[in-house]
């Protein structure tokens, strides 16, 4: 049995009761921990525990507040017993505010019998046992999560690639075109739902930290409307954009912005009816910038409503499984929203009325004229024929359509499977760059990098981490072993390809 099922804080700082509470507790294996000081006690809880047991008279108005801000503090998983030891029972008015700001509260009436307290605090051990057990099923899940993002990340790799590589081969045939284009949406929305699983193995374990900068409100929409485009045309679907004039900045972590307003403008698109319009409207409203976005789709029942943020809940489940989703976004949007010190909320006149989503965030500073230029497109390379990259990869497919691709882009590529594999062939082949998987079967990625560091003439060689690991702790590894890039599998060519551009033109800086 866990050690913290067994702890009993106890908080009776005047009279004989911690002591008596004790006597009669240990002989059912329980371990009292007495607090002599209202300092100790949130201490002690912290710590972990089954019950707390108070005396109404520690109930003053400092334990109470300290109380009520540890309980408030809880995970979602626990809701601590406490167990009170009063002379009036709920005749007191004291017991009555405490029954009102305490919650789980069991209330026992002096002069108690022993068979009564062993009986309430071996009850209150049973019911902590099972939230620790919920706790361990709920670690499990987002465990699980994780590795399934991950693992579903090596195939999706290589799909990927060889659908970037198939759209760079002429081919006249529109039947052939027609499935390409097919294949890669499914691609694309296949990597966003296993990008929303391990989002939410990572906000569930305060793993999510946001790298926030000055962006333009512009920007956001430019990204989420070219994330949504797709499925706006696939519906019909016309887009109604508004924006504010001139350029309002945000401070806040662009990539997470644009996931949550695409998140809701892709909600809208799935759910109205082919050929709609979906109106997506940014404006300063004080000193927050204020999202909407409006359709005229299936709406909500007002119970729906209510838990429309939650985890893994649809609006319509019947209509839901046919159109496809996990049911994450609208969560990890109002979490993010949060984060940034923003709200999100939703109206819906009913069942078939649509919806309108309201995204608050507080704006940096506005500016008359915009000092960001417009995203362009994909980064051209101009790959010089003398430039080596050194793929290793123990998917051989992924391997394979990354060699394909480079090749095609104009680079010289060798690649391996494993760690020793890439330690022997780097001083043979002497790579400018090496695409470098985190996950070797014989070592991990960083290893072999820092051992192919250290090799003569390997001292310069760029490195660029791939994995389907995409937290900040697998980012911190990969820059601590002295890489200097890192990419998320499925690799985005187009960053890929910005990436070895600038690799190449250091190469001919140094030639």
């Amino acid at each position: 049995m866990n050690d913290l099922e067994q702890r009993i804080v106890v908080f009776a700082p005047i009279g004989k009761d911690a002591r008596l509470i004790e006597e009669v507790l240990t002989p059912v294996r329980l371990v009292c921990h007495n607090c002599p000081a209202l300092g100790d006690v949130v201490n002690e809880l912290q710590q972990g525990a089954a019950a707390l047991f108070v005396i109404e008279e520690a109930f003053n108005d400092d334990f109470l507040r300290e109380l009520t801000g540890f309980l408030a503090a809880q995970p979602a998983w626990s809701d601590l017993p406490v167990l009170v030891l009063s002379k009036e029972g709920l005749d007191s008015p004291g017991i009555q505010r405490i029954f009102e700001r305490v919650g789980n509260v069991t209330l026992l009436e002096r002069p108690v019998r022993r068979a009564t307290l062993v009986s309430a605090a071996l009850s209150a051990r049973r019911a902590r046992r099972r939230q620790y057990e919920m706790r361990e099923v709920d670690r499990r899940k987002d465990e699980f999560l994780a590795i399934l993002g991950h693992e579903l990340r090596n195939p999706l790799a290589p799909i990927r690639t060889a659908m970037d590589v198939l759209n760079t081969i002429p081919n006249s045939d529109p039947k052939v075109r027609s499935i390409t284009q097919v294949v890669e949406r499914q691609v694309v929305h296949l990597t966003r739902l296993v990008d929303d699983l391990l989002d939410v193995a990572r906000i569930t374990n305060d793993k999510v930290a946001l790298k926030c900068e000055r962006v333009s409100v512009a920007t956001v929409l430019q990204h989420v409307v070219e994330i949504c485009r797709q499925q706006i045309d696939a519906g019909g679907h016309t887009l109604d954009l508004r924006q504010p004039t001139g350029s309002v900045l945000l401070f806040g972590d662009r990539a997470r912005l644009v996931q949550s307003l695409a998140n809701v403008l892709g909600n809208a698109v799935k759910f109205s009816p082919p050929r709609s319009t979906i109106h997506l409207r940014a404006e300063a409203d004080g000193e927050d910038i204020v999202f909407v976005v409006r359709d005229h789709g299936a709406g909500l029942e007002p119970e729906a409503r209510l838990r429309i943020f939650d985890l893994f809940v649809q609006g319509q489940a019947g209509r839901v499984h046919s159109l496809g989703g996990l049911g994450i976004g609208l969560s990890l949007t109002q979490r993010f929203t949060r984060m940034h010190g923003g709200n999100v909320s939703v109206t819906s006149e009913g069942s078939g009325r649509g919806c309108e989503f309201v995204l608050r965030m507080p704006i940096v500073v506005p500016e008359r004229r915009s000092r960001e230029r417009p995203a362009s497109g994909a980064a051209k390379i101009h790959a010089d024929d003398t430039l080596r990259i050194m793929v290793v990869d123990d998917n051989e497919d992924g391997a394979d359509m990354l060699r394909v691709m480079l090749e095609m882009e104009g680079y010289t590529v060798a690649k391996a499977h494993d760690g020793q594999g890439a330690i022997a062939l780097a001083p043979r082949f002497h790579p400018h760059a090496v695409l470098m998987d985190i996950g070797l079967p014989d070592m991990p990625g960083y290893e072999a990098a820092r051992r192919i560091r250290e090799m003569e003439g390997c001292e310069d060689i760029i490195f660029i981490a791939m994995t389907g690991w995409g937290h900040e702790e697998a980012r911190q590894h990969a820059s601590d072993a002295g890489m200097q890039h890192y990419l998320v599998k499925p690799v985005d060519l187009n960053v890929l390809r910005k990436c070895l551009s600038e690799i190449s033109a250091q190469a001919l800086q140094r030639a």
